[in-house]
């Protein structure tokens, strides 16, 4: 029988794939170095454990709205006027399984074919595989490493057209960890609140900021009406696991990302929204501990990354990615991260798993033990060194 063509246009997510590759390759034997999944290697911090335990031992565990507990609405809105300089209304905020399903229904609340989406390339690949999926056409943004691995406002306005209905914009970047500078995001507020169009931006990674605040697009006059703000727990506080992710919407959205969340998942586990409602109100000293030794391996990575043969790589400002040029290594991305696994024992992630303009880079995910990471370095050196000499 035949499965619906819908599905060839649906891409996936390749550090899921490379994960399975090397764990395959772990259950033979081998020892793997794991640089290719994006989440922190960190536990959740106790606090929010407990908030979760105590909720499930409350009984929390039935049905509850459909857009999210209250309270945790009511604690994203404060979180989110606080930290982005807006007021936003607890109304506005929906709660998800993650950040992923505000991507997927975001996309498929507002676009459809004949509909373009600017989006992020080299960027997270769920972004141009939704677009795909939906019959809309996809308008890759480059990412320039000269910018660091950002843009300019020109480079958005020669990609804006009348048929343009959603704009997605990540920063800091996964998998650049770029991020847009304030001057720059000033230029495309101006731009972007002139043109009629939804704006998705993905700022899951704002509080990984290494110099500086986080800036986002949604602070700037006329753009959080027409913003889907999205944020998570998975990042900042170490929950990939809980899967869970809120988003502040535009009002016009409310009700039909309401109604797609009920036709898919019913709700979010109520017990898991109050472990959030503490990762939100709670202390976050374990959150900047965290930061703080990102920051530290961030400085390792770049460094020895740069002493490698043939590879160079500007800092990255946010997120805890590294994008390493490897052109001068004569080896394809897709080459390059396939012989670091199965020869050096190093899983990574090409940079074509982000899109077409990846190509020429890897991404290294940092959220590892600096001995882990001193060790990777070691590995791919001697691989750079073999490939140079033979």
């Amino acid at each position: 029988m035949e499965l619906a063509s819908g599905l060839s246009r649906l891409g996936t997510e390749t550090a899921f794939e490379v994960l399975a590759r090397a764990k395959a390759l772990e259950a033979e034997g081998r020892e793997i170095i794991h640089l290719q999944i994006g989440e922190p290697d960190f536990d959740t911090p106790a606090h929010i454990v407990e908030a979760g335990v105590k909720a499930l031992r409350d009984g929390l565990t039935h049905y509850c709205p459909a857009p999210g507990l209250p309270v945790l609405r009511e604690a994203a809105a404060e979180y989110l006027s606080r930290t982005r300089g807006v007021a936003v209304e607890p109304g506005r905020v929906l709660v998800a399984p993650g950040a992923k399903p505000f991507l997927f229904f975001g996309v498929l609340a507002t676009c459809e074919p004949g509909d373009e989406v600017i989006y992020p390339n080299p960027g997270f690949p769920i972004y141009e595989s939704v677009i795909r999926f939906v019959g809309a056409t996809p308008v890759p943004l480059p990412l320039h490493e000269e910018r660091g691995f950002a843009f300019t406002a020109a480079d958005l306005a020669e990609r804006l057209s009348p048929r343009t209905k959603l704009v997605i914009l990540n920063s800091p970047a996964n998998p650049t960890g770029g991020v847009v500078p304030a001057e720059v995001n000033a230029e495309i507020a101006t731009l972007l609140a002139e043109h009629s169009c939804f704006l998705l931006s993905d700022e899951v990674y704002s509080e990984m900021v290494y110099e500086g605040t986080h800036d986002s697009l949604a602070s700037y006059p006329g753009l959080l009406e027409k913003t889907i703000l999205l944020e998570g727990f998975s990042k900042t506080f170490a929950m990939t696991g809980w899967r869970l992710g809120y988003a502040a919407v535009p009002e016009q959205l409310v009700e039909p990302l309401t109604r797609l969340f009920i036709n898919c998942h019913s709700c979010t586990p109520p017990a898991y929204q109050m472990a959030g409602v503490a990762a939100l109100t709670g202390p976050m000293g374990e959150v900047r501990a965290m930061i703080d030794e990102f920051r530290a391996r961030r400085r390792l990575v770049v460094e020895g990354l740069n002493a490698l043969p043939g590879v160079s790589c500007v800092q990255p400002a946010g997120a805890f990615y590294a994008f390493p040029n490897i052109t001068r290594t004569g080896l394809s991305a897709r080459e390059l991260q396939d012989r670091l696994l199965n020869e050096a024992g190093v899983a990574l992630l090409a940079g074509t798993a982000f899109g077409a303009h990846g190509e020429g880079y890897v991404r290294v995910s940092y959220a590892n033990s600096q001995e882990n990471l001193r060790a990777a370095l070691a590995h791919m050196g001697d691989l750079l060194e073999r490939t140079a000499g033979s």
